[in-house]
């Protein structure tokens, strides 16, 4: 000993809690033409097309680092809100996106470059704000979902939302405000998280899209919820869903956007995704860079 006094490090435990809901698996909207959403997230954002499941022409899964969209064949569906996703090279980002605008010149498409990202609409209407990488923000993550933004209607109480998503759903929430105001907001994961923001502008009707969460505690929630009436389908052994989020005090609908809601036992849970480098072309290819890693390494 060199008589120093030995000091014991102290951490922010908190920090490492993820709550119940241990994941955002996807986001799901369909969409009428599988051409234009390949030219879109595929071509556009730099995003992979899952090359194992749903190869056909009636859905299309694409990879997001970890998360992914799900884009079944139908009439369109629009989030009632924005998908926030992290994309590393915003300037190749802007480049993809002005190279396919020829192609969706007859959509809703369109996008601008903001403080805060890229901000891009997809062929039908659909959000989507692209952010580089930000260790502050976003910790590891260079390719990824952290996050998906519901407006909702004013008026509407941001900690009775919270409460939802902590007594129900046995989650982490809260309520928080920063430049652009008030929100409520619940973990989904490592990284992930919903959000709730109160909109002045009307509403459309909900559409039927969804977002897909999984729970460690698989059952518990689910008593609770059917409990409550909210249960709208048992799907399989290690799924089931909501559409309303409620009120805990009255039961009264705040907003509804379905939850499918599935147990870490699902198949599926913690898949390993295909991640392309989409830097990458035939013209200018380097050896073994084909693969895009979803997170920086450690520092």
């Amino acid at each position: 000993m060199d008589g120093q006094a030995r000091t014991t490090p102290t951490y922010d435990r908190t920090v490492e809690d993820l709550g119940n809901i241990v994941e955002l698996g996807h986001v799901n909207v369909t969409v009428p033409d599988q051409r234009l959403a390949t030219i879109f997230y595929v071509s556009g954002l730099g995003l992979t097309r899952d090359p194992y499941l749903m190869t056909g022409l009636e859905n299309m899964w694409i990879n997001v680092g970890r998360a992914q969209f799900h884009l079944p064949s139908r009439p369109p569906q629009v989030v009632r809100g924005t998908t926030g996703l992290v994309i590393s090279d915003p300037e190749a980002l802007l480049a993809r996106l002005a190279r396919v605008r020829q192609d969706l010149a007859e959509t809703k498409f369109g996008f601008r470059e903001t403080d805060d990202g890229v901000e891009t609409t997809c062929p039908w209407g659909n959000r989507i704000r692209c952010h580089a990488p930000d260790a502050a923000r976003f910790g590891r993550l260079i390719l990824g979902m952290p996050y998906v933004e519901c407006d909702i209607p004013q008026g509407t109480s941001l900690p009775a939302i919270a409460r939802f998503y902590r007594e129900i759903l046995g989650g982490i929430a809260g309520t928080a405000k920063d430049a652009r105001g008030a929100y409520a907001w619940a973990v989904l994961g490592d990284g992930n998280r919903i959000l709730f923001r109160e909109t002045a502008g009307p509403l459309p009707a909900y559409d039927g899209h969804h977002i897909q969460i999984t729970l460690a505690d698989f059952s518990g929630p689910h008593g609770k919820l059917l409990a409550r009436g909210l249960v709208t389908e048992e799907s399989d052994q290690h799924q089931y869903r909501f559409k309303d989020i409620v009120d805990v005090e009255t039961n009264q609908v705040l907003f509804t956007i379905e939850h499918e809601v599935r147990s870490m036992r699902h198949p599926l849970f913690a898949r390993q995704l295909v991640n392309r480098n989409p830097a990458q072309t035939n013209r200018a290819y380097a050896p073994e860079w084909d693969a895009l890693r979803w997170a920086m390494p450690a520092s």
